[in-house]
C-alpha cells in the first residue's frame, strides 16, 4: 500500500489527521497513568503512527490492544530506567542552578547539551520501537545509538523537535498536554523518515 506522501490530500485530510493524532496523545496519556505501562502505552502509539505514516491507516484496535498487553511487561524496566535518568538529570540540573556543585554556567551548559543530545537518542528509541511492533526496547536502543552515530544530524534533528515539543507543553493550558503527545510523535517519526534513522529508507 502506497504511503501517506503518495497519496492526493485536501483539508479535510488534514483535519481528520489533526483529530486521529488529538485521540492517540489523549488515550496514550490515559493509558500511561499508572506510569509504569508509559513504556507500553508510548510503544504502542509509535507503533500505531508508524503504521500509520506508512500505509496511511490507522491498525486495527485488536491489533493496538494485542501490542500494549505484550508490551506491558518488558516495558517495566524502561520505565523504571527512564525515571531514574531524569531524576538524576533533574537533580544535577537543579545542584548547578543553585550553585551548590561547581563549575558555573560552562557546567549548567554542558549538562544541557548532554540532556538535549539524550532527548533526541530517547526519540529515536521510541522510533526505533514503532518501527518493531511497539516491542524490542533492548535492541531499539542499540539500533537507535547506532544510528545517532551514523547519522548525528538525525539525533540534533530528533533533540529539537521533542525540546519544542516540551516548550510547548509548558507553554500551553494543561489540559491540551494530552493533545499534544499525539503531535509529538508524529513529528519525531516524520523527522526520522525525512532522515532516516537505519541505511535505507521505510515503504
Amino acid at each position: 500500500m502506497d504511503s501517506r506522501a503518495d497519496r492526493s490530500r485536501d483539508w479535510r485530510d488534514t483535519v481528520s489527521d489533526a483529530a486521529d493524532l488529538a485521540l492517540l496523545g489523549i488515550l496514550t496519556v490515559l493509558a500511561s497513568a499508572p506510569v509504569l505501562t508509559s513504556a507500553a502505552a508510548v510503544g504502542t502509539a509509535s507503533a500505531a503512527v508508524h503504521d500509520w505514516l506508512s500505509t496511511g491507516s490507522w491498525p486495527p484496535a485488536r491489533r493496538t490492544l494485542s501490542r500494549f498487553g505484550r508490551a506491558l511487561l518488558p516495558g517495566v524496566p524502561v520505565v523504571l530506567i527512564g525515571v531514574a535518568a531524569v531524576a538524576l538529570l533533574a537533580a544535577d540540573l537543579a545542584a548547578l542552578v543553585s550553585g551548590r556543585v561547581p563549575g558555573g554556567p560552562v557546567a549548567l551548559v554542558l549538562t544541557v547539551v548532554v540532556a538535549a543530545a539524550l532527548l533526541g537518542y530517547a526519540a529515536a528509541i521510541v522510533v526505533e520501537v514503532g518501527r518493531t511492533g511497539g516491542v524490542g526496547w533492548r535492541s531499539a536502543t542499540v539500533r537507535a545509538a547506532r544510528a545517532c552515530l551514523d547519522h548525528p544530524a538525525t539525533c540534533a534533528a530528533l533533540a529539537g523537535t521533542s525540546l519544542v515539543a516540551l516548550l510547548v507543553g509548558v507553554l500551553v493550558t494543561p489540559v491540551a498536554v494530552p493533545i499534544l503527545a499525539g503531535y509529538a510523535l508524529a513529528a519525531v517519526h516524520a523527522v526520522a523518515r525525512r532522515r532516516p534513522l537505519a541505511g535505507v529508507e521505510l515503504s
